[in-house]
């Protein structure tokens, strides 16, 4: 019995020395994943430097193309003639995805100003939405062929804007330059529509008679009535918008059938002043406000009068 215990108790330094090997082989195996995770971490960080690295590249090239710098197909020649191998079908589609990815690069910077864009075959699918005094209206599309000529294959522009005359002048030479022109047509027209739809259906409480415009709504002509020396006086509106890109009247015509006295004719004046100024509701608001503060000032008038 002594002697079994005895054989026991020999075998524990070997099984507390197994241990301890088993502790540090763990230790140096726990050290060895850590520096495997952390290697591992490093390189993910520099994959990313250099993804971030060729994207700028990517940038800098698109900003050199768009400002007039080194052509896109010279840039891509240069890059080809160090890649022997690359063929020549190869180096024309290049040319072509880097020439999309100028468009899109250019439209993503239109996009605060109401103009998007997605890839489709070949080109892209502009829309530009118009917007009036914080209120979103009609949106438009135009899908462009990119490839020289650029080419406008289809779109929903309204054939009263002058696309055509737009194109012929700006589409070649610049494409930044044709967008914003069409843009500024759109939102003027958007401007101008959605003025003469207010104005059409407060019709009844503000007009004397009927609105007539035509499809651009560049030409407007209504009659409203006027107090003036204690009568009522009807006036006839003739709205000419000589500049279709702008959403005010560039002409306020007035005419009236009664004689013509230097008071009124100061009030036709001032009327005509405040239609090429203002859009037609802030003129009519601007109507009413007048309105009111007269007849308030005659109500307080008539008051202090009574007192008396």
């Amino acid at each position: 019995m002594m002697a079994g215990s005895s054989c026991v108790l020999c075998l524990i330094p070997r099984v507390l020395g197994h241990l301890e090997k088993l502790e540090a082989y763990s230790h140096k195996l726990t050290l060895k994943q850590e520096e495997i995770k952390k290697k591992q971490e490093k390189l993910a960080k520099m994959t990313a430097m250099i993804q971030r690295l060729k994207d700028k590249r990517d940038r800098l090239k698109t900003k050199m193309a768009l400002q007039g710098g080194m052509p896109v197909k010279q840039l891509l020649q240069k890059e080809a003639s160090s890649r022997t191998s690359l063929s020549l079908g190869k180096t024309q589609e290049a040319i072509l995805e880097m020439k999309l990815k100028n468009v899109k690069a250019m439209l993503q910077a239109y996009y605060l100003t109401g103009i998007s864009a997605k890839r489709i075959n070949q080109g892209m699918c502009v829309c530009i939405s118009t917007a009036y005094e914080g209120n979103y209206l009609d949106s438009y599309y135009l899908d462009l062929f990119v490839q020289k000529p650029i080419q406008i294959r289809q779109h929903s522009v309204p054939p009263f804007i002058p696309l055509e005359q737009i194109a012929k002048q700006y589409l070649q030479l610049d494409i930044k330059c044709f967008l914003s022109v069409l843009s500024n047509h759109l939102n003027a027209y958007a401007g101008r529509k959605y003025q003469a739809d207010w104005f059409q259906d407060s019709s009844d409480t503000l007009l004397s008679g009927t609105l007539h415009r035509n499809s651009l709504c560049n030409l407007l002509s209504f009659a409203y009535n006027v107090e003036w020396e204690n009568r009522t006086v009807c006036f006839k509106v003739k709205l000419v918008y000589g500049d279709i890109a702008r959403s005010l009247p560039t002409e306020a015509i007035i005419s009236c059938e009664e004689t013509i006295s230097p008071s009124l004719e100061n009030l036709i004046s001032s009327h005509s002043a405040l239609f090429r100024q203002k859009a037609l509701h802030n003129v009519f608001g601007f109507f009413q406000a007048e309105r009111e503060s007269l007849s308030q000032m005659g109500t307080s008038l008539t008051s202090h009068v009574s007192l008396l």
